[in-house]
């Protein structure tokens, strides 16, 4: 069996463990860490900085977060999160990587990718000429964001009514 066909085999035995304490979860981890992983070639298309497991652990972080309530400024689970918060929460937790603090720096942060590219762990960023909202690619065409004042963080499709409508670009560090 090739060598990253056998990590892809552990690092999801890995996940499947781990959801173990985390039910609510579990069939998004699955999905989001395992099912999605673009073929090898694909993968290399685009480099970026992060290795597969940081970026999956990246996503894994944000998938965690779902449910914590909004608030502007923030960044931590204990005081919520605005949508530059968690992203930068998630990538210090699953990479040890800072990111930028604004949504409008984030557009020069890593490299632009193609959105037909996308693979766990990217950055999705809204809006036309500066972006001004942001989440997490979670794989399977879904990403995890916090979209705004009295709500939570939250898995939403790309595809969806609203999102799909939107000026979309990808970042990958």
């Amino acid at each position: 069996m090739p060598h990253h066909v056998l990590a892809a085999s552990s690092a999801c035995a890995a996940r499947r463990r781990l959801l173990c304490s985390a039910p609510l979860a579990a069939g998004l981890l699955l999905t989001a860490g395992c099912a999605t992983r673009p073929p090898a070639a694909s993968f290399d298309s685009y480099p970026g900085a992060l290795t597969a497991e940081q970026s999956n652990d990246i996503a894994i972080q944000a998938l965690g977060l779902v449910g914590t309530p909004y608030r502007y400024g923030g960044n931590t689970p204990q005081g919520g999160f605005d949508c530059s918060g968690l992203i930068g929460y998630a990538y210090r937790q699953g990479a040890g990587q800072a990111t930028p603090r604004t949504v409008a720096r984030m557009t020069g942060f890593g490299r632009p990718v193609p959105m037909a590219s996308l693979r766990t762990g990217d950055l999705v960023l809204f809006g036309a000429a500066t972006p001004s909202h942001a989440g997490i690619y979670v794989g399977e065409g879904r990403f995890v964001h916090a979209p705004s004042t009295g709500g939570e963080v939250r898995l939403d499709r790309l595809d969806g009514i609203y999102w799909s409508r939107q000026p979309t670009q990808a970042r990958r560090l």
